[in-house]
């Protein structure tokens, strides 16, 4: 059974053209103690699309056009201010990409965290602190006792990463959002986080949906890998079958273009960028960037079930795989 299944999400935000969907007929599913990676460039729709399941984009200038947010029975894309307020940090937390701006600079680690659980679980102030400090121990923060009243600015940028999951982690939420969390951070560090938040489900049961550009790191973490590109999934399948079998041009192009230890060849970069938000997509938005483009693209093609768990948005992979 799923924890969290969206149906047709689209997010619009307003342009000086008028409404424009960065965000277009997404469907995603995330179960208990899953974790599904979500992959693309940067301007594919990633962020967009975790920001609309919790509702924290600007009511100004953007919306929820269409579709459903089904979690715990409830349909996140309609429920009103106050009862997403108990939602978010509670039952679905979120580790943001740059957790400098995540946390509030006036505030010691200590506070920030020790708010949630005052806020959401109810535990009086001396309490609060005992369990933030439980909690940074449990993050494998260095010196948590000796820590705990400083500010942001006295950590490193992967000592405020792992408070930022602490503060995600404090209610024990059922669903993680972490929109990548190990960007900005060494390879060294980048792998502890790996492990910490995989220990972190294991202990939970939580689901998560993992946001990245870094398919390295989806090799690691992921159970089920969604490739999005210029706001739609174009290519969806566990992640042993997406390493194994890529069949959308997109997925492809971004597997020659990683780096790997056992090949010495040149990347391969994709030619071309994602399209703006402004511009008028009319068929298969990969089709300017594409080496395998046929006449057919000018249609936009479908995301078709090719076989067990996978799906792939493209006429001509569509074609060549037996049904």
């Amino acid at each position: 059974m799923s924890l969290l299944s969206v149906s047709g999400l689209t997010t619009e935000f307003r342009t000086d053209a008028g409404w424009r969907a960065a965000v277009r007929d997404v469907d995603l599913e995330v179960g208990a103690n899953e974790t599904l990676a979500i992959v693309g460039e940067s301007g594919s729709g990633k962020s967009v699309t975790a920001l609309s399941i919790l509702r924290l984009l600007p009511e100004a200038g953007a919306r929820i056009a269409g579709g459903s947010c089904l979690f715990e029975g409830r349909d996140l894309a309609h429920l009103d201010e106050t009862a997403m307020q108990a939602i978010r940090g509670a039952r679905i937390g979120m580790v943001f990409q740059e957790p400098m701006t995540a946390l509030n600079p006036t505030m010691t680690i200590g506070n920030q965290i020790g708010e949630v659980l005052v806020r959401h679980r109810g535990m009086p102030r001396a309490e609060a602190r005992a369990e933030t400090l439980r909690l940074l121990e449990r993050v494998r923060l260095p010196s948590p006792a000796r820590r705990i009243d400083d500010y942001p600015h006295q950590f490193s940028g992967g000592m405020r990463q792992r408070v930022v999951i602490a503060m995600a982690i404090a209610c024990r939420p059922a669903l993680l959002l972490a929109d990548e969390p190990t960007t900005a951070l060494d390879v060294t560090i980048q792998a502890q986080i790996l492990r910490l938040l995989k220990e972190l489900q294991r202990e939970n049961g939580m689901g998560m949906i993992f946001i990245t550009h870094n398919l390295g790191v989806v090799a690691q973490i992921a159970d089920r890998v969604a490739v999005m590109y210029a706001g739609r999934i174009v290519e969806s399948a566990p992640v042993d079958e997406i390493f194994a079998r890529p069949l959308h041009p997109y997925t492809r192009g971004l597997l020659q273009a990683m780096p790997r230890h056992d090949r010495m060849q040149d990347l391969e970069p994709i030619p071309g960028a994602v399209p703006s938000i402004r511009e008028t997509i009319v068929g298969c938005a990969f089709a300017p960037r594409c080496p395998l483009r046929i006449a057919r693209c000018v249609e936009a093609p479908p995301l078709d079930a090719v076989g067990e768990n996978h799906a792939v948005r493209c006429w001509v992979a569509a074609e060549k795989v037996p049904a």
